[in-house]
């Protein structure tokens, strides 16, 4: 899988507000492509909401924001289109029956059904599963998982994974697609000290390939471009007051990777 160009990210005076009230506002962003973009602040401070309003899944209310060039609002579905969701609570999480194996398989038919080309779609059923293995293996190398170490491998269901590794698998299943923007919930939540510092490794090692990273944490490493919600804005989940675009919702994204 080769790398992707990484998307820009830029926002000015970026907000939005719910129904009880400001989920987040006043927000300025200043990120070139292939950066390590860290959203910080203590739960309920509106965190998830500007991951999912700068990845396309959520409509703001109040200044703009620029994704690789596409200006939201007016851009959306182009934005989810570059932008992929690793783990997002109540949005975008694995499903605990399933296998490693399952997951990486359905991620891979989704992303050769609704991205792949024409040409590639005719090619014999061989050489599209070769293709999709070696997508699925760049990928777990790309997020550090071997999935050989796991109890049962890669038929190790997901409720059998320690933290670190379901956030690994999240990862992978994300880049599968090949985005420009990789977006990560509750990225420290639940985590040693040490699983930590591996988490952050894994998502500055993604943004030094090319990926640009976005992702929520409660304590931003040394390094990164640091966004700070406002502490004092409502909680995290709160919705947007519309979050339709003509294209559709704009939130209702359950599959993980890009959608």
């Amino acid at each position: 899988m080769d790398s992707p160009h990484g998307a820009a990210v830029t926002a000015e005076d970026f907000g939005l507000r719910g129904p009880r009230g400001w989920a987040f506002r006043g927000v300025d962003i200043e990120a070139g492509p292939g950066s390590l973009v860290a959203i910080e602040g203590p739960s309920g401070s509106g965190r998830t909401c500007l991951l999912l309003a700068l990845t396309g899944r959520m409509r703001p209310t109040e200044g703009h924001a620029e994704i690789g060039g596409l200006r939201l609002p007016r851009k959306m579905a182009a934005v989810r289109r570059l932008a992929a969701l690793g783990q997002v609570p109540g949005v975008n999480e694995l499903d605990p029956a399933f296998t490693v194996a399952e997951h990486l398989r359905e991620r891979a038919l989704l992303q050769h059904r609704f991205d792949g080309s024409l040409r590639a779609l005719l090619r014999p059923r061989s050489e599209r599963v070769a293709a999709a293995r070696e997508r699925i293996d760049a990928a777990l190398a790309a997020a550090g998982l071997d999935t050989a170490t796991l109890p049962k491998a890669e038929r190790t269901s997901v409720r059998d994974l320690e933290r670190l590794e379901a956030l690994r698998l999240s990862i992978a299943l994300a880049l599968i697609g090949g985005p420009g923007l990789l977006a990560v919930d509750d990225t420290d939540l639940k985590l040693s000290d040490a699983e930590r510092a591996e988490a952050w490794e894994l998502l500055r090692s993604i943004a030094d390939s090319g990926t640009t990273v976005l992702a929520v944490c409660s304590q931003a490493p040394e390094g990164a471009v640091t966004v700070r919600t406002d502490t004092t804005a409502a909680p995290a989940d709160a919705q947007a007051e519309d979050t339709t675009t003509e294209e559709g919702p704009a939130d209702a994204f359950a599959e993980t990777g890009r959608a």
